[in-house]
């Protein structure tokens, strides 16, 4: 395996880099791991190395918090188990599935997803990272978790949580390239499913944004940042490159109810009220948005296929398959 050299930090290399360099990684990984299963949160989406449910989980997990994601999780499955059986589903009947997870596009390219794992691999979810890139919303950081969730590869999924650790361990900011290479030499070969959970429950649980805590954690010994405060590599904060546009907040510090995501969310949830296939016209004001800023949005709303309009203003559901 060819060694990425890190930069020096400061006078001295990195705990990271020494690790990378002399092959030293079965102490720091067994230390992460054995943190992880004495800590870990009881997260029902971690129960399973089955792929749909899998892909399902890590769709879901883009941008919305963990734990919302684990009460949804289920129910959603029992609905559609199979890639079959989502492909299969009306629009309408999935986005009522999605409810109360937001970003309510990531459920019409599951669904369109689903329909590509149908017709091109036989209803069985890709293992390959190549593969599982090429289908809708799916893109670098949610192809390496499933890939190393469900098809033990070798590869590392790096989200904003996993960045921020590599980050901090090297002692500054890295480049996208240098962060997944780092990444990916992490993973052991062995269990690269427990560790792409184990790392990120560590950004997400003690290496936190704002007030790491470095005494707890179980790596800090091979940490360039470890009892520095904050530093500069914990202003990594880019979203994970997973085919959704990252958060940022509302331009112009605009409260989030003056928003065009606000907007279409409560679009989207009034047509979810509606008993299937009913047509409804929408009320010439919704919060503090008048009708030019509702039509623009319902405009939006159906070139992303979550709703269908019709010439007299009327909209529904999608009712057509993607």
């Amino acid at each position: 395996m060819k060694v990425l050299t890190l930069p020096r930090s400061g006078n001295r290399a990195s705990g990271l880099a020494v690790i990378l360099t002399n092959r030293r990684r079965r102490p720091f990984q067994a230390s992460l791991l054995a943190w992880y299963r004495e800590h870990a949160r009881p997260l029902r989406i971690r129960s399973t190395r089955q792929p749909w449910p899998v892909l399902v989980a890590e769709v879901m997990a883009q941008q919305t918090q963990i734990a919302r994601v684990d009460n949804a999780w289920a129910g959603f499955l029992e609905r559609f188990p199979t890639p079959r059986a989502l492909a299969e589903a009306s629009p309408a009947d999935v986005l009522r599935a999605w409810s109360g997870l937001g970003y309510n596009r990531r459920a019409v390219n599951l669904q369109r997803a689903a329909a590509v794992i149908v017709a091109e691999h036989g209803g069985r979810v890709p293992g390959r990272v190549e593969q599982l890139e090429e289908l809708p919303g799916v893109g670098p950081y949610t192809a390496r978790a499933v890939a190393a969730l469900a098809f033990a590869q070798p590869v590392a999924a790096v989200d904003t949580n996993v960045r921020r650790v590599i980050s901090r361990l090297a002692g500054q900011t890295l480049t996208a390239t240098q962060l997944q290479a780092t990444a990916d030499q992490l993973v052991p070969r062995d269990d690269p499913a427990t560790w792409t959970h184990a790392s990120m429950e560590l950004g997400a649980t003690l290496c936190r944004s704002r007030v790491p805590v470095c005494d707890a954690c179980p790596v800090s010994r091979w940490c360039a940042s470890a009892g520095r405060g904050v530093g500069v590599a914990a202003r990594v904060r880019a979203a994970p490159d997973s085919g959704m546009p990252p958060h940022r907040p509302a331009p112009g510090g605009l409260a989030f109810e003056h928003t065009t995501r606000w907007l279409r969310g409560r679009i989207v949830a009034q047509l979810r009220a509606l008993e299937d296939g009913a047509w409804a016209r929408l009320p010439d004001a919704i919060g503090a948005h008048g009708p030019d800023q509702i039509a623009a949005a319902t405009a939006a709303l159906q070139l992303d296929g979550l709703l269908e309009l019709r010439a007299d203003g009327s909209v529904r559901l999608p009712s057509f398959s993607p």
